[in-house]
């Protein structure tokens, strides 16, 4: 199940550069994730500071 980022997001790309599969792009004041790229391995949800990014 792919992972999601929650409003907690405070844009700081910890994420997108932990990820392995490029799925995390920066978006309208939050980081998205695309569902169809993730593979849940959950690189973005240890790598946060706020835990934002979570599984579906």
């Amino acid at each position: 199940m792919a992972y999601k980022i929650s409003d907690e997001c405070i844009a700081c790309g910890a994420c997108a550069a932990a990820c392995p599969v490029e799925a995390i792009t920066e978006g309208d004041g939050k980081y998205v994730i695309d569902a169809d790229t993730c593979i849940s391995c959950g690189s973005c949800a240890d790598t946060c500071p706020v835990g934002a990014p979570a599984e579906e």
